[in-house]
């Protein structure tokens, strides 16, 4: 047992002062210093220095190690011209990130405070980094294809990777699944891996609605998409339209990164299953998708939350600069209130999509918790100078164990 004595703790926007809180791999108790002595004498007291804060640990729920080696390889700009560099440039990128090369994105994420993270995998050749890494993660084996005479192949590719995760016996590990997209997937492969995902309980993930090409063809089979799947994959029609493919997904709420071209519609589809918006502003300004209605999803009571994706379109996996980037883009929300919910949803929020017993300075809660140095007191805009000035964390703590600091 531990005790941690910091000036001030961050909880739900909320500072509180003059307490402590003894924890070993859960946070056992939060109370005065005093009292907390009195119930676990033997404890260790880590005394923190003056003006300290304790906050939860962030969790990036949408990242994709496999691309980490991209730094100027890949277009900006347009969604199809950047997809156009991923197919020419995607042997040289994955080849060019080894090991080394995914761990140092996992330990990027460490040093800006992320203690848990849902990593997409394409190929499988993340499972190393991804299991090695200190934080919790959840490991989402992603299926692709949608032409139905390559259906079993894809399939069986698909249950390895999967199988292979399964296999990784460690604390804070969680096997999941990933629907590519509904451009992608053939809904033959749709049903067979949701099958698996309602049997085991598994965690979901898909892409959906990212792009106006996407959403264009998904609607009519046209548009500038058009071109891509005939010359790659001689396809001339959508394999499924949004709504068919969101109907695959009414039972199982299910994690869908981006919904940037969302319809009305959609959404109130998304609020019926209990669906999470994940919302990576920095990459789709990148890929020229335009910005997330974050009014429209609170209007639908839909929950959503903000991640990195990959270094495939983004330039950090840092949370702290995600929404910091998020608060200048969505300009016309209020600025405290868009920090608060902005802390809230790569913390409490993303823990609940995740199934993670995470996300919150409370008893009964892992103790993922990061320690910040202040320059001063903070007063009521704490949230919002947390996003914009970049604290040092002087130690990070991970289900009770200290990864980080002296």
């Amino acid at each position: 047992m531990k005790i941690i004595n910091p000036n001030y703790i961050y909880q739900d926007g909320k500072i509180l002062e003059n307490l402590s809180i003894a924890f070993d791999k859960t946070i056992e108790k939060i109370a005065p210093h005093e009292v907390l002595i009195e119930l676990f004498p033997d404890a260790q007291v880590i005394n923190l220095p003056q003006n300290s804060l304790i906050m939860p640990g962030l969790i990036n729920a949408h990242v994709h190690l496999e691309f980490s080696a991209n730094k100027e390889t890949l277009e900006y700009g347009d969604f199809l011209q950047w997809l156009y560099s991923v197919i020419g440039n995607r042997d040289e990128l994955i080849g060019s990130c080894d090991l080394t090369c995914m761990t140092k994105a996992t330990q990027m994420m460490l040093d800006s405070g992320i203690t848990s993270f849902g990593a997409v995998s394409s190929y499988g050749m993340d499972l190393e980094a991804a299991s090695a890494a200190p934080q919790n993660v959840v490991f989402f084996n992603e299926l692709i294809g949608s032409q139905a005479t390559m259906a079993d192949p894809l399939f069986n590719d698909f249950i390895a990777r999967l199988d292979a995760s399964k296999s990784i016996k460690r604390e804070g590990f969680t096997p999941a699944v990933a629907i590519h997209s509904p451009y992608s997937v053939h809904p033959i492969l749709i049903k067979k891996a949701l099958q698996l995902v309602k049997e085991e309980k598994l965690p979901l993930s898909a892409h959906f609605l990212e792009s106006p090409a996407e959403k264009e063809w998904l609607k009519n089979s046209d548009g500038d998409f058009k071109k891509f799947f005939v010359d790659f994959l001689k396809q001339e029609k959508a394999v499924s339209d949004a709504k068919e493919f969101l109907a695959h997904f009414a039972e199982i709420p299910t994690l869908l990164t981006h919904v940037v071209q969302a319809t009305n519609e959609e959404l109130e589809l998304l609020n019926s299953s209990k669906h999470t918006v994940i919302h990576c502003p920095i990459s789709n300004r990148l890929l020229g998708n335009g910005a997330l209605d974050l009014e429209a999803l609170e209007k639908h009571n839909i929950r959503w939350i903000c991640a990195t994706d990959g270094l495939s379109s983004n330039y950090t996996l840092n949370l702290f600069e995600e929404m910091k980037i998020a608060l200048f883009m969505h300009h016309s929300a209020d600025l405290l209130a868009l920090a608060k919910k902005l802390l809230q949803s790569v913390t409490k929020d993303a823990a609940e999509a995740l199934g993670l017993n995470t996300g919150e300075i409370k008893e009964g809660k892992n103790a993922d918790m990061l320690t910040l140095e202040l320059t001063c007191k903070p007063n009521e805009q704490l949230p919002l100078h947390l996003i914009l000035h970049g604290y040092n964390i002087s130690q990070i703590y991970i289900n009770g164990k200290k990864v980080k600091g002296e």
